[in-house]
């Protein structure tokens, strides 16, 4: 790599840092030294697809002798099939979807916790979808998935990556506010799970990214933890179509524990 071009990685690093919201960085030898802003010209804006292309690389032909590595991988059923679905366009079979839900989920019909169904938004042809695990007080006032703080950690990751939450669709595994915002029962997950997998169905994004344990062990069908699954690719089975699923920690975790480790992870 030439000077020229060390340079230039080392600059767009630096930038990404800031997105990510680190101040400062380790030297192996010595203080933390300062996160300074970078002005650089900005080339014109790459496509979405080719971003995700970017971060969701072809897999590499194994060699004969070589064993792939595990990685786990989880199955879901949809509630619903596309086919029964009213609407030409993604995004009408999605409002369509988010009408049966209301009627129809057996947790949601069944719940009297929450204020809002929160059944999620984005483009319906997205190429990135990022799943969490359920709405909490503002999402469920709002009626919109992440709005509150933990929602503003994720704009800021979704901008780091280089899209715009307008580029993407988020959604949660539940569609209902938990009783005093517990971590979702697996019977809970399962039963609402169906709907988000019709919501992939539609969709059909180019990968999933889950946050936090309880999306990851829904979407994957594992029982390890997050710190284990995170930054591993996983893969889901919706309708016999593969998406790969990349797991990482919640951005509510990462306001908890607002570490320089933390957020190099995410």
């Amino acid at each position: 790599m030439s000077d020229h071009e060390t340079t230039h990685v080392a600059r767009r690093m630096v930038e990404t840092d800031l997105l990510l919201g680190l101040d400062q960085v380790v030297r192996r030898h010595g203080a933390a030294l300062p996160v300074e802003p970078v002005v650089d010209e900005q080339p014109p804006e790459a496509p979405v697809a080719d971003k995700v292309a970017a971060v969701v690389p072809e897999p590499p032909a194994p060699r004969p002798d070589a064993t792939p590595p595990a990685a786990p991988t989880g199955r879901l059923e949809p509630a619903v099939g596309v086919e029964r679905l009213d609407g030409e366009s993604a995004a009408e079979r999605l409002t369509a979807l988010a009408a049966m839900h209301a009627a129809e989920c057996p947790h949601c019909t069944a719940s009297t916790d929450h204020t809002n169904l929160v059944f999620g938004e984005g483009d319906p042809q997205a190429d990135l979808m990022f799943v969490g695990e359920a709405p909490g007080a503002n999402e469920d006032r709002l009626g919109r998935p992440f709005v509150g703080q933990a929602g503003g950690k994720l704009d800021e990751m979704i901008g780091a990556m280089g899209f715009k939450r307008e580029d993407v669709y988020i959604a949660n595994v539940l569609k209902s506010r938990p009783l005093n915002n517990r971590t979702p029962l697996r019977s809970e997950a399962e039963a609402c799970g169906a709907w988000l997998a019709s919501q992939v169905a539609i969709i059909q994004p180019k990968a999933i990214v889950a946050l936090g344990g309880p999306a990851a062990k829904l979407l994957l069908d594992t029982e390890v933890g997050i710190t284990r699954l995170r930054g591993v690719w996983g893969g889901l089975e919706v309708d016999g179509r593969q998406y790969p699923v990349m797991p990482t920690y919640h951005p509510a975790f990462v306001l908890r524990q607002y570490t320089p480790q933390v957020r190099r992870e995410v």
